[in-house]
């Protein structure tokens, strides 16, 4: 398909179905590690993975950061003019010199200081040793993390999003697979869930590696002519993408270290359930980003905003279903959610489902603020995108996990982020409606 002369609907779908499969299935490894060690081992091995979890959204924004940033500046030189094919690749180039230097730079943090960054996040003694059989085999493989973030981007822009989705098929089904065999079958528990998914993470990356040999391969190695200019570009447009996923290793920090504080051990169970919920609400919120972006760049370097305008109209509409969707299974199945990522006590059951359904309200905005730092990030507004992505993640949100509990309750602390996403969620109403009416206006045959 040609971003720039296809129809737009069956292309946007095309690509959200690959997108939505690419992103659902990356979802898998945390949660159905969370689902199988929390059946294994209790509330303490699904605790032990919600601390865990900020470590993943750090390694998994670090090769976001230089696949989103470098992949939007790649459509939108390609859009322009076919002149531009080899600065385009330049900035592939770029991004694949930064995620290197990058994964380097994590794998020796990982090796040497998983301690720190464990207890940093919210283990206590009790959780410490299990957290830490966790992380041990995914050491020998951190890079492959940042790197299958970075080719799943450049594959879509590069008119491959269907083996992108093959390639991460075949390592959430291995990681499904893996986490039974090794967790129960070979009876080593949280350790063997860590196995799974550093091996499943391989495979993807090994798969996705075969666009180079493929006859839709138009990424070539070009040597840049301005590196920290190019990688200084990248940075600040994937900025916005990076963060959402540092954010919430932020949130889980501070929810952690508050629940801890205010509602005990148990609620922080619960908590590690919201997490794998909320990573299935994000993972269909991303899909949409991810589908629209390579499209909206394209077609902004080319001047058509009338096809813009028809993809936001498409990708507004799918964020209103996912969020409803997502929404009515909190709060009219949250005991669903229990079962399927625990053994519960009696205990659990008692508390989850109120702060499920508490929790879950946010999901109705929730895919619309985060499409919306895609779609801030397609139209070259950086700037825009931070403050989205930062208000939600981490200063609006920080002030009402902070406060909430202290001013009217600990349970209070389940509506931070409903509130969070109501406030943010007004201003991209806003800066849509201000950035869609500036587009270049184009009668377009759709």
């Amino acid at each position: 398909m040609n971003f720039l002369t296809s129809k737009i609907r069956p292309m946007y779908f095309k690509y959200l179905v690959a997108a939505f499969g690419s992103a659902l299935i990356s979802s898998i490894y945390g949660v159905v590690d969370m689902a199988m060690v929390g059946q294994y081992q209790g509330a303490d091995g699904t605790a032990a993975l919600a601390v865990v979890s900020p470590v993943w959204n750090i390694i998994y924004s670090l090769g976001l950061l230089m696949g989103i940033g470098g992949s939007v500046v790649f459509s939108n030189l390609r859009g322009k003019s076919e002149e531009n094919h080899k600065k385009s690749n330049e900035y592939f180039t770029a991004a694949l010199i930064g995620v290197v230097a990058l994964a380097v730079i994590t794998w020796v943090i990982v090796i040497l200081f998983d301690r720190e960054l464990l207890l940093l996040f919210g283990a206590e003694e009790t959780l410490l040793p299990l957290a830490r059989r966790y992380i041990f085999p995914v050491k020998f493989v951190v890079p492959s993390f940042l790197f299958t973030q970075l080719m799943a981007a450049f594959l879509r822009n590069d008119g491959n999003p269907a083996l992108a989705t093959r390639a991460v098929l075949f390592g959430g089904l291995f990681n499904v697979f893996g986490d039974y065999f090794f967790v129960f079958v070979m009876d080593m528990g949280i350790t063997g869930a860590g196995l799974a998914t550093g091996m499943g993470s391989v495979f993807s990356l090994l798969i996705m590696l075969t666009h180079f040999r493929s006859k839709k391969n138009t990424l070539k190695l070009k040597k840049p002519e301005n590196l920290f200019f190019m990688l200084k570009t990248i940075s600040i447009t994937g900025f916005s993408t990076f963060f959402i996923d540092v954010a919430m290793g932020i949130l889980t920090m501070l929810f952690n270290r508050q629940i801890l504080k205010y509602l005990g051990t148990e609620a922080l169970s619960v908590y590690g359930i919201i997490i794998n919920i909320s990573t299935f609400v994000q993972c269909c919120a991303y899909s949409i980003g991810q589908a629209s972006q390579p499209i909206i760049s394209t077609n902004l370097g080319a001047g058509k905003g009338e096809r813009i305008s028809q993809i936001l109209k498409y990708a507004l509409g799918t964020a209103a279903v996912f969020g409803l969707i997502w929404t009515a299974l909190a709060e009219f199945a949250p005991t669903l959610f229990v079962n399927i990522f625990m053994t519960p006590t009696e205990n659990i059951l008692a508390i989850a489902p109120n702060i499920i359904r508490s929790y879950g309200i946010s999901f109705i905005l929730l895919p619309l603020n985060i499409f919306s730092t895609y779609y801030f990030q397609a139209l070259m507004k950086p700037a825009t995108s931070f403050v989205v992505s930062v208000s939600r993640g981490a200063l609006v949100s920080g002030i009402f996990i902070y406060l909430l509990p202290a001013i009217a309750g600990a349970d209070a602390i389940w509506f931070s982020m409903p509130l969070t996403e109501l406030i943010v969620a007004i201003y991209v109403i806003a800066m849509i409606i201000k950035y869609t009416k500036q587009l270049p206006k184009e009668r377009t045959v759709l």
